[in-house]
């Protein structure tokens, strides 16, 4: 059985998130209200199959006919539906043709969040990089009906490193610059406007003992959505690390948490804010301004976690990984909203920030229970389910009223009516006073 911590589960908003494992399998987890919170899964896609392993993934949940771009381990990028799961597109990826894909396998995808044109068509653009630093971005066509062909423009590829293996990438919010970063590979930064780098990081000094960490970057993200020249990056050497490319090449400022790699990092909407998974389990918020360790999230991971997601409305934090489990978190208190066991080692989760829960769930109030805090949908008319509960309440009010009361007896003292029995003497005392006499 996995190693879990008992903690208590108050359940979750309606919320919505699709999960991504080493079988190809894609998972629609839903929460909603009249259910009490608890994420169920209500959706299967796809069959098993290890060859079809999900490596990455991105989505694009916009109102109007949102769009899910999945790769998998042979080399496929696959343009899905979020909502029904049809596919609409599927590309191989073809930057190397001499290279399996086993051998050069995608470690960052992301879906570009542009309109959609005014014709029989829609436009996606996908950004793909792979293993031994070969990206590429391209548009293609992806039409209304699935069954019919689609057209796509000879896609832009360059590399972004001569030596070592990419394992983690990042586009920023506004979509201009994007980072890579690996084992070998130092942090650098592109525009992607011009297929340029602007910045390249330079390895940390030697520290007190003459020692050099060796360059592996396990995983990077941009601080703010808004701000591009702040990088926040996760080492293999247990190492969090922020890199400001308008004042120097290296880090700006740089914490060591526990003893187990950084595989996952995401930031939160406040700019200021990280939340970082790592190898052993461990899920920990920091505050990058001050560099301060805010706080880790209550309720051991048994396995390694590798992926992060941050819901852009609500508060709160999605993390899957090799334990199997999806877990929600209250990032106000850390504490762990409902697990969900999915068999399968996860390798991503997104949200779907568009989910309606069919009812009036709009505003939210935050009461905190303790150290458990919980959200709570506010509707202008009561739901089936508090009509209930009051006459619930009513209903045990009324039989309060009529059971009968058991009184206390009153004790003897209380009572003048009766009268005290004298105490007898013993025959030692009457012999006394019979000597003193």
């Amino acid at each position: 059985m996995p190693r879990t911590t008992k903690v208590e589960c108050p359940g979750c908003p309606p919320i919505r998130a699709l999960t991504f494992d080493v079988l190809g399998l894609v998972k629609v987890v839903e929460a909603r209200s009249k259910q009490g919170g608890v994420p169920k899964v209500v959706e299967r896609w796809g069959d098993p199959d290890s060859s079809r392993c999900v490596l990455a993934a991105s989505i694009n949940d916009r109102k109007s006919d949102p769009l899910l771009a999945v790769a998998r381990k042979s080399g496929v990028v696959e343009v899905l539906s979020p909502l029904t799961g049809d596919l609409r597109v599927s590309i191989t990826n073809s930057c190397h043709p001499d290279l399996q894909p086993e051998d050069d396998t995608i470690v960052g995808l992301h879906i570009f969040k542009k309109q959609i044109l005014e014709s029989s068509y829609r436009s996606c653009t996908l950004l793909t990089c792979t293993t031994k630093g070969h990206a590429s971005m391209g548009s293609v066509e992806v039409l209304k009906s699935p069954h019919d062909s689609i057209s796509s423009d000879s896609p832009t590829t360059w590399n972004v490193c001569a030596a070592g293996n990419i394992l983690c990438s990042k586009v920023d919010g506004n979509e201009n610059y994007a980072i890579f970063g690996g084992k070998g590979v130092e942090l650098n930064v592109w525009d992607l406007d011009t297929c340029t780098k602007i910045w390249n990081a330079k390895s940390p000094a030697k520290n007190s003992l003459g020692i050099f960490s060796p360059t592996w970057f396990t995983s990077a993200t941009f601080l703010s959505n808004d701000d591009h020249r702040k990088v926040v990056a996760g080492t293999n050497n247990h190492q969090v690390r922020l890199y400001d490319i308008s004042s120097q090449r290296r880090p700006v400022m740089s914490m060591d948490f526990r003893e187990s790699p950084i595989k996952a990092v995401t930031e939160d909407l406040d700019g200021n804010t990280i939340y970082i998974g790592t190898g052993s389990g461990d899920l920990a918020a920091f505050d990058m301004r001050t560099g301060k360790l805010l706080g880790c999230f209550v309720g051991k991971c048994s396995g390694s976690i590798r992926s992060i997601a941050r819901h852009p409305e609500l508060p709160v934090l999605a993390s899957c990984g090799l334990d199997s489990y999806l877990r929600f978190w209250d990032v106000t208190s850390r504490q762990l909203l409902s697990a969900v066991f999915l068999k399968q080692h996860l390798s991503n989760v997104v949200f779907d920030s568009n989910f309606n829960d069919e009812g009036p769930y709009s505003d939210y109030l935050t009461l905190s229970h303790g150290n458990v805090r919980t959200e709570l949908a506010s509707t202008a008319e009561d739901l089936p389910s508090n009509k209930a509960r009051d006459e619930d309440d009513t209903l045990d009010e009324d039989m309060e009223e009529s059971l009968p009361v058991k009184r206390k007896k009153a004790s003897k003292e209380c009572n003048p009516s009766k009268k005290l029995k004298p105490k007898k003497r013993s025959k030692k005392l009457e012999g006394k006073d019979f000597d003193a006499s």
